[in-house]
């Protein structure tokens, strides 16, 4: 009897720790923790088989500090721990559980990521400029989501690789640049050029994302680019010249142009002359008119208003008698 009291009990509390295990919130599946550009950020799936109306909490910790919370109660499948306080140099790893009103899963662990050498460098933004027959290569690095590529690795080189457009096969690498920008001058003029870039550090064993593929075409030869500059230095030695002259001859040049009106020099001096001066006295005195008078005596005709000179002469010619008096 108490043997089969024994067999109920172990029976009902198998059944009973089932139940409330079952009754348990499923964790989160397939959780990871990844890092693009020095990033740092949790990823996972929600459990399977459950409602909806789920949230989660997300936590992170190094090597040599305990969980913190990144994330709490967010209906977000992902938590991105960059904005807390985190090291380039930090070995992280990162857990996750599932809550729906007062139940919650057990934790759900990631993987281990070492910054500096786990995380996945972005693409480098490539632009060319044309020179003729060559090429300038200007490379900038990508932005990190703190710090910057040159200030977390010390060996940082680019390895460039370019072909003519179409000849993808016949392509050239130069690895090991150091240098931002770089001059490629074995190239055909009057040609197109593509260009591609990857990033090589000394602590991440992989190379970055290629850049997206930049092509440009090569000037031609008769298209010298000292003849573009040797003409632009003419034009502008001609207009400092021009400026340079219109400044130091400006007076003469302006009375050249607009000449003013001179008046003649007894004019000026008659204009100019002072109130007790002989010649302004002058002025002002009256004029006395000199003059002789004449008088004409015609003898049977007089010269009637109106008529032609020519027969007022032939009548004073016909007559003899003039008189001419002095007054």
């Amino acid at each position: 009897m108490s043997a089969y009291i024994c067999v109920v009990v172990l029976t009902v509390s198998a059944v009973g720790g089932a139940t409330v295990v079952s009754e348990l919130l499923s964790r989160p599946t397939n959780v990871c923790l990844t890092s693009h550009n020095l990033n740092l950020v949790l990823r996972w799936d929600p459990p399977e088989g459950t409602a909806s109306g789920l949230v989660y909490t997300a936590m992170y910790k190094s090597s040599v500090t305990d969980y913190r919370i990144g994330c709490e109660n967010t209906s977000s499948l992902e938590c991105d721990f960059s904005t807390l306080k985190i090291s380039p140099y930090g070995n992280y790893t990162g857990r996750v559980r599932a809550q729906l009103g007062e139940e919650s899963s057990n934790w759900a662990e990631s993987n281990y990521v070492t910054l500096d050498t786990d995380t996945f460098i972005g693409s480098p933004t490539v632009s060319l400029s044309s020179n003729g027959a060559t090429l300038e290569v200007s490379i900038q690095d990508p932005v990190f989501s703190f710090s910057t590529l040159r200030n977390v690795y010390n060996g940082v080189t680019y390895n460039i690789t370019y072909w003519k457009k179409g000849q993808n096969e016949k392509a050239r690498s130069i690895p090991g640049i150091q240098q931002h920008q770089l001059v490629l001058s074995d190239l055909d003029p009057g040609t197109k050029y593509c260009v591609q870039v990857q990033i090589n550090t000394d602590r991440n064993p992989n190379p970055s994302q290629p850049s997206s593929i930049t092509c440009e075409s090569t000037a031609n030869e008769q298209e010298a680019p000292w003849v573009a500059a040797m003409v632009a230095f003419v034009i502008m030695a001609v207009v400092v010249a021009l400026l340079v002259v219109a400044v130091v001859y400006w007076k003469s040049i302006s009375q050249f142009l607009c000449p003013k009106d001179a008046l003649p020099p007894h004019f000026e001096e008659s204009l100019l002359a002072h109130r007790n001066s002989n010649m302004y006295l002058n002025m002002q005195s009256p004029v006395e008119e000199i003059y002789h008078p004449i008088s004409i005596i015609a003898g049977d005709r007089t010269v009637e208003e109106g008529d032609p000179l020519e027969a007022a002469g032939s009548s004073f010619s016909q007559q003899p008698d003039v008189i001419v008096g002095e007054r």
